[in-house]
C-alpha cells in the first residue's frame, strides 16, 4: 500500500479545500466528520436494520446504531492490522450505510425491482452503490457544490463492491466462473450484471479516481481499509442483531438447541439440523479456500456453549443481570471476532485482503445462519415485511406519476432537483425522472415513507404534519 499521507490517498475531488484547521486535523478526520455531519447519516436513526424502528415499541437497532457499531469495531481492527489508516476505515464504516433505503434489505430489493422493471434504469437501485451516489453527487455537506469531496481514500475504502452492475471493469465479475463476493449475477436473470455493486455508471469517474490512489489494488480487490471495514460489517451484523432478538423474546433457545444438536446427532440428514446441514454444504461448495469440516463442527460447539446454553440459557426479563448478560456475550464475541482476523496480500477471489481467520469464520456463519433461520425466516416477519414491499410500491407509483403529470410546478422542491440533476449527469429525461424517483424514495425514513404514501393516496387528514416531508 501507498504511504497513508501521500497525496494520492489524500487528494479530493476539487483540490484540496480545507482551511488550516481542517488540515490540522487530517484530511481523514475532516471526512469522518463530514460524514457524520450529513443528513443523510441522521436519518439513518429511523431506517431499519432487521425490524423497523417505528411503530414497533421495540428497542432494537436501526442503521445508525448499526453503522457506529461497524465503526467501533472496523477502527479496533485496523489498529492491530498493518498498513492500514483508523482514521480512512472509522470514516468508511460510518458511510457504508448512507444509501440505505426505508426498510432495510426488504426495502432494497423491492426498489431494485421497481427501478428497473417499473421505472426502465439499467443500473436499478443498489444501497451500496447509493451510498457512493450520496457522498460524491447527492449530498451537498462538502466545500463545493456537490458531494461531500471526500479524499480518494475513504471513497476507496467504501467501495465493498469495487465495480459497476454491468459493464467496469472487463472483464466483469458478474461473467466470472468464480465470481468474487457479490459479484455474481442476480439469481434467475444471468443477464442483469452483479446482485451486489457499489458504484452506478453516474459515478464510475469517481470509482476511478478513487481507486487510482491504489495502483497495486486489482480490478476486483478491495483496499486493504474496505476489507476491514467489510469484515467489522460482518462482524457488528452477527452479533448485534442476536441481542435484539433475545431481548424482545424473538430468539427461543429450544429451537436453535434442536437444530444445532440435531446437526451433531444425525449430521442433520432430516428433522432437526437439516437447516444446517445444508448451509454447510453450500459452504463447502462455494468457499471451498476458507471452509474446514473440522472447524466448522468446532464452531457449532461453540456458539450452542456461548449462544445457546449460555445467553438464551435464562430468559431475558429485563432485569440488570440480564442486560449485563447481553452485554458480556457481545463484548466477549466482539473481542474474539475483531481479534482474529488476518491480512493476506494474494487473497482468494472470494476474500479480501484482510478477513476473519478460519476459527472465527466459520463461527461468523454459524451465527448468520442462526438470524436467517430463526428471525428471519420467521413466518410473522415475511408478513411484515410484504406490507413494507407494498408501501415501497405504492410511492414509487405515485411519485413517477407525479413527475410524468402536467403538475411540475407543484413538484417537492427536492424532487425536482434530483431530476435536474440526473439530466445534468445525461440521463435521458424518462430515465431521469427514474432516478430522481429512486434518490428521494431512498432517502426517507421508514416512517417517512409510511407518511408519505397517506399523503399521496389521500388518507391522511394531517397535511401540515405528514406531508411535512415533501
Amino acid at each position: 500500500m501507498s504511504d497513508p499521507t501521500s497525496t494520492a490517498r489524500t487528494a479530493r475531488r476539487s483540490g484540496p479545500g480545507e482551511s488550516g484547521a481542517g488540515l490540522a486535523a487530517g484530511p481523514f478526520r475532516v471526512d469522518r466528520d463530514r460524514i457524520v455531519a450529513s443528513p443523510f447519516f441522521a436519518r439513518l436513526a429511523g431506517v431499519t436494520q432487521v425490524v423497523s424502528p417505528t411503530g414497533t415499541g421495540l428497542v432494537v437497532h436501526n442503521r445508525l446504531t448499526h453503522s457506529l457499531q461497524v465503526a467501533q469495531v472496523a477502527r479496533a481492527i485496523a489498529e492491530r492490522v498493518p498498513d492500514c489508516d483508523p482514521d480512512v476505515v472509522e470514516a468508511a464504516a460510518l458511510a457504508h450505510d448512507l444509501g440505505h433505503p426505508p426498510f432495510g434489505h426488504q426495502g432494497e430489493q423491492v426498489l431494485d425491482r421497481l427501478a428497473r422493471e417499473r421505472l426502465g434504469l439499467p443500473d436499478g437501485f443498489e444501497g451500496n452503490a447509493q451510498s457512493f451516489r450520496i457522498v460524491t453527487t447527492i449530498d451537498l455537506h462538502g466545500p463545493t457544490g456537490t458531494g461531500l469531496d471526500l479524499t480518494a481514500a475513504v471513497r476507496a475504502a467504501i467501495l465493498k463492491y469495487p465495480w459497476t452492475r454491468r459493464g467496469y471493469p472487463d472483464p466483469h465479475p458478474s461473467r466470472a466462473a468464480v465470481p468474487p463476493r457479490g459479484g455474481g449475477p442476480l439469481p434467475g436473470e444471468p443477464e442483469a450484471g452483479s446482485a451486489k455493486f457499489s458504484c452506478y455508471e453516474t459515478e464510475l469517474d469517481d470509482l476511478r479516481s478513487a481507486r487510482a490512489a491504489f495502483p497495486g489494488t486489482g480490478p476486483w480487490r478491495q483496499t486493504v481499509e474496505a476489507a476491514v471495514m467489510d469484515t467489522a460489517d460482518d462482524v457488528a451484523y452477527a452479533i448485534h442483531d442476536l441481542e435484539d432478538f433475545h431481548r424482545v423474546g424473538v430468539l427461543q433457545q429450544a429451537g436453535v438447541a434442536a437444530e444445532l444438536a440435531g446437526w451433531r446427532r444425525n449430521a442433520g440428514t432430516s428433522g432437526p439440523g437439516a437447516g444446517l446441514e445444508a448451509m454447510r454444504r453450500r459452504l463447502a461448495d462455494k468457499d471451498a479456500w476458507a471452509y474446514d469440516d473440522d472447524l466448522f463442527a468446532a464452531a457449532v460447539d461453540r456458539v450452542r456453549d456461548e449462544l445457546v446454553d449460555g445467553l438464551l440459557g435464562v430468559a431475558f426479563d429485563g432485569s440488570m443481570a440480564a442486560e449485563r448478560a447481553v452485554a458480556e456475550f457481545s463484548a466477549r464475541w466482539t473481542a474474539r471476532l475483531a481479534g482474529g482476523v488476518v491480512r493476506d496480500p494474494d487473497p482468494p477471489v472470494r476474500s479480501g485482503p484482510v478477513a476473519l481467520a478460519g476459527p472465527q469464520w466459520h463461527e461468523v456463519a454459524v451465527l448468520k445462519f442462526v438470524h436467517q433461520r430463526f428471525v428471519l425466516g420467521r413466518a410473522d416477519l415475511a408478513s411484515y415485511q410484504r406490507g413494507q414491499g407494498t408501501v415501497l410500491t405504492g410511492l414509487v407509483g405515485a411519485l413517477a406519476d407525479w413527475l410524468a403529470d402536467d403538475d411540475a410546478p407543484r413538484l417537492p422542491a427536492r424532487l425536482h432537483d434530483l431530476a435536474e440533476l440526473a439530466r445534468s449527469q445525461g440521463a435521458p429525461l424518462e430515465q431521469a425522472r427514474g432516478r430522481a424517483v429512486i434518490d428521494y424514495t431512498a432517502s426517507l425514513t421508514d416512517g417517512q415513507a409510511g407518511a408519505l404514501l397517506d399523503v399521496l393516496t389521500g388518507r391522511t387528514g394531517r397535511i401540515w404534519t405528514d406531508a411535512a416531508v415533501l
